[in-house]
This record gives C-alpha cells, structure tokens and sequence, in this order.
C-alpha cells in the first residue's frame, strides 16, 4: 500500500496483469505506433496513471511473442513517458525476450496472487480460456468486449466467478460516454421500448490491423456491434425488456479484396425482436448495423450513433462528430477528432490530463470496484447491482451476438430462451 493510501484508509492498490500487447493496451502494432485514434493504446496508459495516483502498483505485461516487448518499451517511453512527466511506465513482461509461447499468460497469472487482477485484449476466441484461467486462481478479470462468443462460456464465467468470489468486468465502455449515459436515464421516462436502430463503423486500414483474426476468429458484429447492443439492453432491461430471436444479414467483397480471409464479411446487420416480461403484447424490435469497410477519410475513425423511439418520446445520438474538427495540411482533410473518449493533451503541469475520458473512467471503475471487494466493503453482487457491465449484466449482449452469427451461418431465425434464469438459443 502507498503510503499516501495508508495516509486515507483507502483500500490497497490493485496488481494488474496486462494480456494482449497490441493496439489496445500500448498502442503498438508491430512497426510502430497505431496509424488509427489510439497511437498511444488505452490500457496501459490508463493503468500507468492509476499508479501514478495510487491506485494501481504492480504492473505487468504477456503477450505470445518476447521478442516485441524492447519495442514496445522504447515506444512507451518516446510517446508516453517522455510527453507525460516522465510517467513511471515500468512493468514485468511475459515471455522473456528471446522467447514465444502461446500459454505464457499462464505463468504470468501463476505469478498473481488472489486479490490481483488482469486485463484481457486478446483475440475474441482466447478470452474464455484466460478468463476461466484466471478466475479459478482467485483472480479479477477484466475482458474487452465482447466477453465470449457463446452464452454457454458466459455462464460458465459466471458460475466460476461466483464459486471463487472474484469479479468479472466487461469493457463496455460506451455505457460511460457521457451521452449515451444520459440518454439511457432519459429513457427511462419515455415508457415502454418500441424501436432502436444503431450503426458503427470504422475505416478499412483497421482492417490491416485485424487481418490475423478478420474473419477467422471473429467478425464485425462481435467487435462492433457489441457496443450499441450493450447500451439498447443496459437501457431496455431496465424496463423488463428481453430478447426472444434474432436474424442477421451480411454483406461481402471489400474485405476479402484487401487481402483479409474467404470468410471475412463487411458489414453485418443484426435484428432483434425484444418483448417485454410478463407481457406478450408489447413487443419492441432493434436493428444494429457494424462495418469495418468505411472510406480511409471519412474524417472520423468511428462513426457511431442510434436513434431510439418508445412509447413516450424519441432520444437521438450522433457521436460521429462531436462538433470538434481539425483542419490539418498533413491529413489531407478535415478530421473529426473524439476527446471524450481518451483525451491525450497534458494538463498545465505536464501530465496525463485524460481521468474524465470514459475510455479512462471504465478501467478506473474495474480498479475500484476490484479494491472495494478485496477489502471487504463491497461484494459482487454490489456491483451488479448498481448496473455495470458484469458478466451478469452482459449476457443479453452475448446471447444476441451468438445468435446474429448462427443466423447468417444457418440462414434461419434464432430464438432465444430464458428458463430459470438459463439462457439458451434454439
């Protein structure tokens, strides 16, 4: 414990593992810094200021391949360390330097102790498998969206996370914009839910980024997609909504000219009807739209909005541009630039200024909400209780996803059963 969390009574800092090297978590895609709006990643910068503010302590890094990490360390220091006040951006990596081992997130949990916590930003098929690693250890898992690519890896996450008393956080972080959380309470006001319609998009350079994966391991939906499903379930839940089918449509041919594999889709729709518990009659649909083959200078790096309509009254949000735009002769275009989500600009002493980002404030609210449970002031269920995106309160997205996929796979409808509290798709 630091002395000034000593100093408060603060509960202890958190001991965080970071899994997954990439983009993501140091902004580092293997020739150098990311060409897209997270040069300088989000996980660990975010976790290197949480230290800095006592937080967070030990810090450490796994990813498949050592041979990256002198890299990643040089990139850290040049964008990160040396524009930030010398920002302390030490951690302890996994493998070694001179090796490469698929499972060396294995010895870098074995290495936690109970209490302690991890970051997953990995491919979507490896999160159940180090989730489920950590958890049994007594381990706090943090996962980026979406969690799993099946209801029954999310109710098998949710079962061992019970058993070992340890919490589970999704990275919805769009639950945090400070719109879309506003326009949820709002919602609330307007009566039953009767339709949502969303999109979102990023370019086709992403698609370089992604093309180990595109396709193979996950799609569109699964990446995109998962942020508007999250935010339409988090606000028609509430009301007593619940899925009951799904259907999804794919459109291809941009993907699979770059170079990206047979199977990799454009764009995918995925529709779902919603009905309101206890009462058949009211029935709400939502349409959820997600590409990753927007033009190259489209003059945003992710166009996103959704409009909402109930019973009462409509709500719309368009969070493309957010009426700030840079006009810059190196771009070649005006650019729409989002500094809500991770603002990097110094503050007037020179350091990290970006706490009230909400790409920042989801992290900040995994790390309390791990600290509060380790010292006993807070349990799990606490936490769900208050809404945020746990693994109990995110199966309705998992379950829509699965289904999306299985209804282009199939070329049928999927319907979706909820029987004692089980989930399950038929």
């Amino acid at each position: 414990m630091t002395a000034e969390a000593a100093k408060s009574g603060s509960p202890a800092p958190l001991n965080v593992l970071m899994v997954g090297t990439g983009e993501y978590t140091t902004g580092f895609v293997g020739s150098g810094a990311s060409g897209s709006d997270k040069k300088v990643g989000v996980v660990g910068l975010t976790l290197f200021d949480l230290r800095r503010r006592g937080k967070v302590d030990k810090l450490s890094m796994v990813g498949t391949n050592g041979s990256k990490f002198p890299a990643i360390r040089q990139h850290l220091d040049t964008n990160i360390s040396k524009v930030y006040n010398g920002l302390d951006c030490s951690f302890d990596s996994y493998p070694a330097n001179d090796a490469k081992d698929p499972d060396a997130y294995k010895t870098a949990i074995d290495a936690l102790k109970p209490g302690d916590a991890i970051t997953i930003f990995t491919p979507d098929t490896t999160h159940f498998p180090i989730a489920l690693y950590a958890i049994e250890r007594g381990i706090h898992v943090l996962i980026t969206k979406p969690a799993v690519k099946t209801v029954e890896h999310h109710q098998a996450l949710i079962e061992a996370a019970k058993k070992h008393n340890v919490y589970v956080y999704v990275e919805h972080h769009k639950r945090f914009d400070p719109a879309y959380s506003d326009a949820r309470y709002k919602a609330q006001k307007l009566g039953d839910f009767n339709y949502f319609y969303s999109y979102m998009s990023q370019p086709k350079f992403q698609l370089e980024t992604f093309k180990a994966w595109a396709g193979v391991d996950s799609d569109i939906s699964y990446y995109l997609n998962s942020h508007h499903i999250d935010i339409c379930d988090s606000m028609v839940s509430q009301l007593g909504f619940a899925p009951v089918k799904v259907s999804a449509s794919a459109a291809k041919g941009i993907a699979t000219s770059l170079g990206c594999d047979p199977a990799t889709e454009d764009t995918i729709t995925v529709m779902v009807t919603w009905q309101k518990r206890g009462d058949p009659g009211k029935v709400a649909t939502g349409v959820y739209t997600a590409s990753w083959t927007a033009p190259h200078k489209a003059g945003v790096h992710s166009n996103q909005y959704f409009h909402y309509l109930a019973a009462g009254g409509e709500v719309r949000v368009n969070q493309a541009k957010r009426g700030y735009d840079v006009a810059d002769d190196a771009a070649g275009q005006l650019v729409w630039f989002n500094p809500f989500y991770m603002r990097y600009a110094p503050d007037e002493e020179g350091n990290f200024n970006g706490q009230t980002g909400y790409g920042y404030v989801s992290f900040e609210k995994f790390v309390d909400g791990c600290r509060a449970v380790n010292a006993g002031t807070l349990k799990t269920a606490d936490l769900d209780a208050r809404g945020l995106p746990t693994l109990n309160n995110t199966i309705a997205t998992t379950a829509i996803l699965e289904a999306g996929r299985r209804s282009i796979d199939e070329d049928r409808e999927i319907k979706i059963e909820i029987k004692d509290g089980v989930w399950k798709l038929v």
